[in-house]
């Protein structure tokens, strides 16, 4: 195989925005979204640096509980219940499947490898109709330690029989692409709104605003 493109998940190919929307409604805060999705970030960089294993579902509970702890807002089971359902039925950015959709066309070989347990991700692409785009599915549950460790990356290598310098990572988290490079794949970032290059990791091999963007600049690489 060649050209192996390996995809995150929440927020590079799939939108956020109805947690977002729902969130606000329940607390009237429109930034509270943002806020429960970062301390998600912290608590499993705390999870993974520890040693102290969770998978990523119940760390965004706990996160939900941290953040309305800190809001002083009074989240009952049932509501985060609902919020957290609805990782499994985020729909794509706009441009996401026109974009794999060319990838595919053009000989790339493409899988996913996120936090998220297999039974969330393997719903979340049949859901938001991108599972025909994609030859694989890998969760970092598998190994039991969460994106940027090192081993859920070679993990993904291992179970594909390449090398880890054969596999391009394509994510919108400065974190993932540090984690990637780390581990000695060549990186393509996604900068959405707010996403910004990391001024003390590895430069990413690709940067582009969009997922189309990113398509252009894989493409012509092959091309050569």
């Amino acid at each position: 195989m060649k050209n192996i493109c390996v995809f995150d998940v929440n927020e590079t190919l799939l939108d956020l925005g109805p947690i977002h929307a729902e969130l606000e409604q329940i607390s009237g805060n429109p930034n509270l979204g943002r806020l429960w999705f970062g301390q998600l970030i912290q608590s499993a960089l705390v999870s993974t640096v520890t040693g102290e294993y969770q998978n990523f579902g119940t760390i965004g509970d706990g996160a939900l509980r941290m953040i309305a702890a800190q809001q002083n807002l009074d989240l009952s089971d049932e509501a985060r219940r609902s919020v957290l359902g609805k990782m499994r039925e985020l729909p794509p950015h706009p441009e996401v499947p026109e974009s794999l959709e060319r990838l595919k066309k053009a000989g790339f070989t493409l899988v996913t490898l996120t936090n998220s347990t297999e039974a969330v991700v393997r719903a979340q692409l049949k859901n938001s109709g991108l599972e025909q785009y994609f030859d694989d599915a890998f969760s970092a549950d598998e190994v039991q330690r969460l994106k940027p460790a090192i081993e859920p990356y070679e993990m993904v290598a291992e179970r594909l029989g390449v090398a880890v310098a054969d596999l391009s990572l394509v994510a919108a988290h400065a974190w993932d692409i540090a984690g990637a490079a780390h581990a000695g794949y060549s990186t393509a970032f996604v900068t959405r709104p707010g996403k910004v290059v990391d001024p003390l990791a590895k430069d990413p091999d690709i940067v582009g605003d969009d997922l189309a963007s990113i398509t252009d600049q894989l493409i012509a690489r092959s091309n050569g």
